[in-house]
């Protein structure tokens, strides 16, 4: 992408309204624009970052064996009496009438409807386990949104129902997700640690929150500091091996970790001082699993094998990408502005033209740019006529991971520098050099 020809939006000033550093950064860099309290729209740079996180959220759901559908935003209120929460979900729930005065609600969650689609065909144990998921938008109207993407009102969820003949299915659908989620958030690029969780408004007994720690993060959390270096699940991990699976879970959740609601401070000080780690965290993942509790009262029932009717077992499972791309920023940025990890960069590589209109740095840029593009990295090119301190302080505040500047003292010497934009690491080389290295 030519920057010339680009839709991105730099504020110079930070704007009053944002309290913390995701919200200010995302404005400054033309990422998101404030359209309500706690709605925002998508610019191009942010869109791109979204778009990033939730195809490698899909890629795992799907290697995991879950199935993707979608589930529509507005939501029968018909449904959430049947499973008793229309009256117990409270006032972050937008309730709205249609011209019929039919009552609909705007969805927060979709355990109720993915359970009547469930109920609607599935008879028989021999379909099961089944596990369905969805991206799609979600609406809990907060008393007091605040924090940009970290607590809006509208926000992206990627949200997986599962259901299972017994609690042994269900316990195993559940660490499927686990696991699925420990690789998503490694490839992410985020450390996120599974601490066991309230399960709230869903329910259930069982329920893990996965949390990153950030300086800025929005609760204290309490872990052991092996959790910082382990190793996520291979590619090749296999998600019907329920007692290797079960071995993984086991494996992760035998050390102490914990959020303040589930803090037990004599455990934590029976650690070792120097394995001992607390901090904050923000939370980017939660699953549940909650039994019966839609099933019993939706009749989601399946034969088993005997003919005799159950009801099913079920869990939930979500990720916010939205709220990834925030705390990707809480956890990765300095004075100058963002550091994405390259897996989310809305693009890999900021190539900078110093002087635009020079042959010589014109020809440049504009190959290395089409040879990058031919190798299927993304490059902004900046070939606009702005000054090199601006266009430096764009490229340091947007974060891309790597830049290359392109001037003519370096060309005259067959040179172009590359910048990492996490390490400050400054190299000057050979085009041709460049482009091995990052493409």
């Amino acid at each position: 992408m030519r920057l010339s020809r680009y839709f991105l939006p730099i504020l110079r000033e930070t704007p009053k309204e944002a309290e913390i550093v995701s919200h200010r950064l995302m404005l400054r860099a033309g990422m998101i624009r404030q359209e309500a309290a706690g709605i925002y729209a998508f610019l191009p740079l942010g869109l791109r970052v979204v778009n990033k996180i939730t195809a490698i959220i899909r890629e795992e759901q799907n290697r995991s064996g879950a199935i993707e559908l979608l589930m529509p935003t507005i939501q029968s209120a018909d449904l959430w009496r049947e499973s008793g929460r229309y009256d117990d979900y409270g006032k972050e729930m937008l309730r709205i009438k249609d011209r019929q005065e039919r009552e609909m609600l705007y969805g927060p969650t979709n355990e109720e409807m993915v359970t009547e689609i469930f109920r609607s065909y599935v008879r028989s144990y021999k379909d099961l386990p089944l596990n369905l998921y969805h991206i799609q938008w979600k609406f809990r109207d907060e008393i007091r949104p605040r924090f940009g993407l970290m607590r809006g009102r509208e926000f992206l969820m990627k949200d997986a129902y599962s259901f299972d003949v017994d609690q042994a299915g269900a316990r195993h659908s559940y660490n499927k997700m686990f696991v699925a989620y420990l690789r998503t958030f490694a490839r992410l690029g985020l450390t996120a640690i599974p601490m066991v969780a309230d399960t709230g408004p869903i329910g259930g007994d069982l329920s893990h929150e996965f949390i990153i720690l950030a300086s800025t993060g929005e609760s204290e959390v309490f872990c052991h500091r092996d959790y910082l270096g382990m190793a996520p699940p291979e590619a090749d991990t296999n998600f019907d091996d329920a007692a290797g699976l079960q071995d993984i879970v086991d494996k992760w959740t035998s050390l102490y970790a914990a959020t303040s609601e589930k803090h037990d401070a004599a455990a934590f000080g029976a650690l070792p001082d120097d394995m001992r780690v607390s901090a904050r965290g923000i939370e980017v993942g939660h699953i549940f699993y909650f039994g019966t509790k839609y099933s019993l009262p939706m009749n989601a029932v399946v034969a088993g094998p005997d003919g005799t009717l159950k009801p099913v077992h079920g869990g939930s499972y979500g990720i916010g990408p939205t709220r990834v791309a925030a705390a990707a920023i809480e956890a990765g940025h300095d004075e100058a502005g963002i550091i994405w990890p390259e897996a989310i960069a809305p693009f890999k590589i900021g190539l900078i033209n110093l002087k635009p209109g020079d042959s010589a740095v014109d020809a440049a840029c504009n190959s290395l740019y089409a040879r990058f593009q031919g190798r299927g990295v993304d490059v902004l090119l900046d070939d606009t006529d702005e000054r090199p301190g601006g266009k430096f302080a764009k490229m340091d505040l947007i974060g891309l991971p790597w830049q290359i500047i392109v001037g003519p003292k370096g060309l005259a010497d067959g040179k172009v520098e590359v910048k990492n934009r996490r390490s400050g690491d400054r190299q000057l080389m050979s085009p041709d050099d460049a482009l091995a290295l990052l493409g």
